[in-house]
């Protein structure tokens, strides 16, 4: 059993670290001050070719793997969980399921420009009143002709308002119950297709989070995704990657922290010596190490066995799971070493607090996680 990165990874791993300390970790806190997606850096991740990791080179990607992606996902997570958090909703979310589901036209069409960087993805799977129970889905899809007509609304969709494509879920058969529920690509300037709302957050606020109005939007028939009726199915499938992509994101966010409070406690002096030399501070910041290790393991371990064509039910989720619970608290522990600088935004642990609080809650609560895991286990 072979712990390390191969070594295109850990190559990859370092031109983004290098990218990420160079142009992101600068404007970090501004852009979440701003509430700005900031679109140049995608513009930039796309030159360096990491807005499509896990797509096939055929259609635009890097063609890597999913311990690759989740790479990338934990360094972009390191310095800011804004941008960690719609970029693994792009790829993981907007772009995969294309390549998973769709047709060679739709991937030549809707695939090639997210997998290139030219263009940015979304999924709309939740609903106002869905809460965690996400096939309680009032949107729905009549078809008419060779077209479907969607009308619905959909909540806490990430990149909605800056996404060039959304992957939205809706009802064609209102007596199948899962089986009903298909998925279709929308393009944000059909007719009828609104941004009703754009989220301000607790934190994550370079990432936008919106509220979206379908209005009779017609969609041609070959903007189904997969067969109707399907779209539960490939739910189930993209989510097992989204709780991988979560769970990577947490660990850069509990690795961020861990960095800040470690460096701050080994030059923050109290009594004439550094804090770090203290046993409680020290413990803390050992403490930390060790949560975002834990956290490391279970994400890669996941994404080999998704690799590897193995099923990650238990594996994802319990990565998930505990790779968010994680950034949670060491992103506390971290505000707690800092004192009270930690809770004032001139040092990033208050960032990295408040952005973890989400990782809890979205692709499935912790909660729902435990309901998974029991479930696998038998009980």
């Amino acid at each position: 059993m072979n712990f390390d990165l191969p070594a295109e990874h850990r190559m990859i791993r370092d031109q983004v670290r290098e990218f990420c300390e160079e142009e992101i970790a600068p404007i970090a806190q501004e852009i979440e001050d701003e509430h700005r997606f900031p679109e140049e850096i995608f513009e930039q991740l796309g030159q360096l070719d990491v807005m499509g990791v896990p797509i096939s080179e055929e259609y635009g990607g890097l063609g890597g793997d999913t311990l690759l992606y989740s790479v990338v996902a934990e360094e972009l997570g390191r310095v800011s969980g804004g941008i960690g958090l719609s970029y693994v909703a792009h790829t993981s979310l907007g772009s995969k399921p294309i390549e998973l589901f769709g047709t060679d036209e739709q991937k030549a069409e809707w695939l090639r420009p997210l997998a290139a960087g030219d263009e940015l993805g979304a999924w709309a799977l939740t609903e106002p009143g869905s809460g965690s129970d996400a096939s309680d889905m009032d949107t729905v899809a009549e078809r008419d002709g060779d077209e479907y007509v969607l009308n619905g609304t959909k909540q806490f969709i990430t990149n909605a308002s800056v996404a060039n494509s959304v992957l939205v879920k809706a009802v064609t058969d209102p007596e199948a119950g899962y089986d009903g529920i298909s998925t279709f690509i929308v393009d944000p300037d059909d007719d009828g297709f609104e941004v009703a709302t754009v989220w301000d957050k607790m934190g994550l606020n370079c990432s936008p989070t919106c509220e979206i109005s379908l209005d009779d939007v017609r969609v041609p028939e070959d903007r189904l995704l997969g067969a109707e009726g399907e779209g539960w199915t490939q739910t189930m499938k993209t989510l097992e990657g989204g709780r991988i992509s979560i769970a990577a994101l947490s660990t850069g966010l509990a690795q961020g922290a861990y960095e800040a409070a470690k460096e701050y406690s080994g030059e923050r002096e109290q009594f004439g010596k550094p804090i770090s030399t203290f046993d409680a501070v020290r413990d803390m910041v050992v403490d930390m190490h060790r949560k975002t290790e834990r956290a490391r393991l279970l994400t890669h371990k996941a994404a080999t066995m998704y690799d590897d064509g193995d099923d990650v039910t238990r594996a994802s989720a319990l990565a998930k799971l505990d790779a968010s619970e994680a950034a949670r608290e060491v992103a506390e522990d971290a505000v707690q070493v800092h004192g009270g600088y930690g809770y004032t935004t001139d040092f990033p642990p208050q960032r990295f607090y408040r952005d973890a609080k989400l990782m809890e809650i979205g692709e499935g609560t912790s909660e729902i996680q435990h309901l998974i895991i029991g479930r696998q286990l038998g009980l």
